[in-house]
């Protein structure tokens, strides 16, 4: 499944950046005190605030917490200020120990230190959507545990947020439930809007089918701009995993980064973000994130919202380090790159853990029992919903209704509240979801758009699950919706 990739190696002579993509930028030089202080001026830069998410948990996840503490130290080196800086992560992988570096995370094979000095604004059972709602609204009475510290933006203001994890259509997860939901998500960000919070505001998400969070209901008046590391019906892709080359370490069993998060970072870090804008990175981003137009391993990177936005410079939001002004770049070339599909990440992991485990060993034989499971439960959660759209809409019909997917431009669901509570029947009767169960909101979508009752859908998850229970039941992982 894991096929090599050529280590990026060298450099272009300084000022001349060349990532091989078929194109060469123009000579970057360092700009004057006073190109600095017109670029400021003119564009009439307030403060910048940025809200960096990583949705997840467990060492199997690495990657992601590693993709968020990533951001925030170029974030910190462009001259954002460490109290305008919001994090939320879960926190339990620097100390972790299967962690072959303790207190240390990194999210490249050769990478440094990622982790150090990153704040640890919401971690452990903070790391929430109610959590993440309050701090983007500047609403500090609502905020539950955490340091308390949310975005007070002002209208002249601009807000970068970053968001890494799993997704499903229309959800993005978060290490504790429930999901986040897309039209929560849209109508917070309306709320900011409303309140003249900030003056514009740019959203990198990093998830499987996370256009679905936007796709046919995200505003272009609200003045943001979102792309997305996937289109509204295809997965995202880990990065730098083990079997890859270039290979994260060999002590390490679990990717260190993400295709389409590696690739805005390795981008920012080797620019000068007062030359190169948005548009720029976002063609670069597309480019490799599709894994250079193989699509089978890699996605379509896709962007909604006020697309005017993308003209503007990347200093705006992510800021200016003046010592990346000739930095060249790395050299990646255009090859294919060994990837693993977000949703296998967590099985990836566990199959790492046993090859690195002795023979007929009882540590062996727990790992293998995990896998067991999980695979277990996959099939019963992909059954299940067959079942459920068999006995909802027929044995002929039933696939094709749950999987149908709408023309685009149009929403996942027409009603959002049905969808919650689909999901809630669904999980009461049939157990959790999982990050790998978030694949079938469609199928639950679909299920609202056939106006299906809840008491027809009751009738169906009872009959295809019989009280499906035990590790799996919301009551121990608690319910998506």
């Amino acid at each position: 499944m894991l096929v090599a990739c050529l280590e990026a190696r060298g450099a272009s002579r300084p000022g001349r950046p060349d990532w091989r993509f078929g194109f060469a930028e123009p000579e970057i030089h360092m700009p004057t005190a006073r190109e600095e202080a017109a670029d400021d001026e003119g564009q009439g830069v307030g403060t910048r605030w940025a809200v960096l998410v990583a949705g997840s948990s467990g060492y199997g996840n690495y990657r992601h917490q590693a993709d968020v503490c990533h951001a925030y130290q170029i974030l910190k080196k462009g001259g954002l200020k460490e109290e305008n800086i919001v994090v939320f992560m879960y926190d339990d992988i620097a100390t972790n120990q299967l962690n072959p570096r303790p207190g240390v995370i990194i999210n490249h094979p050769k990478g440094d230190d990622v982790y150090a000095g990153v704040p640890k604004d919401y971690t452990g059972r903070n790391v929430t959507a109610e959590n993440l709602y309050a701090v983007l609204l500047g609403d500090k009475s609502a905020v539950k545990g955490g340091s308390g510290k949310v975005v007070s933006s002002k209208s002249n203001d601009r807000i970068f947020l970053y968001y890494s994890d799993h997704g499903g259509p229309g959800v993005l997860g978060m290490p504790n439930m429930p999901f986040l939901y897309a039209m929560d998500f849209i109508n917070v960000l309306k709320k900011k809007h409303a309140a003249k919070g900030y003056q514009e505001m740019v959203i990198y998400v990093e998830a499987c089918e996370s256009g679905s969070v936007f796709e046919g209901i995200m505003p272009k008046d609200l003045d943001i701009y979102v792309t997305t590391a996937s289109n509204a019906q295809e997965s995202s892709f880990a990065f730098y995993c083990p079997g890859m080359e270039p290979s994260p370490p060999p002590k390490y069993i679990t990717c260190l980064g993400d295709l389409y998060s590696v690739a805005w970072m390795e981008d920012s870090e080797t620019h000068n973000l007062k030359k190169e804008t948005i548009k720029q990175q976002y063609h670069v981003v597309k480019q490799r994130t599709s894994n250079f137009n193989k699509y089978n391993a890699g996605s379509h990177v896709m962007e909604y919202g006020n697309q005017s936005i993308k003209d503007e410079r990347l200093y705006l939001y992510q800021g200016f380090d003046p010592a990346m002004v000739n930095f060249p770049p790395n050299r990646v070339p255009p090859e294919y790159m060994g990837v693993v599909n977000q949703r296998d990440g967590d099985l990836h992991f566990l199959w790492q853990m046993v090859k690195k485990t002795e023979d007929n060993s009882e540590k062996r034989k727990e790992i293998l029992g995990q896998i067991s499971s999980t695979m277990r439960h996959r099939i019963h959660l992909d059954g299940s919903i067959e079942m459920i759209g068999a006995l909802l809409f027929g044995p002929e019909r039933g696939s094709s209704v749950l999987t149908a997917v709408r023309e685009p431009g149009l929403p996942l669901v027409d009603d959002w509240k049905c969808l919650k509570s689909m999901v809630r029947v669904f999980e009461t009767h049939c157990g959790s979801l999982t990050q790998y169960g978030m694949k079938h909101m469609r199928a639950f979508a679909n299920i609202c758009n056939g106006r299906v009752t809840r008491e027809s859908m009751e009738e169906a998850c009872a009959s295809a699950c019989g009280g499906h229970g035990g590790l799996w039941h919301p009551s121990n992982l608690g319910y998506s919706a």
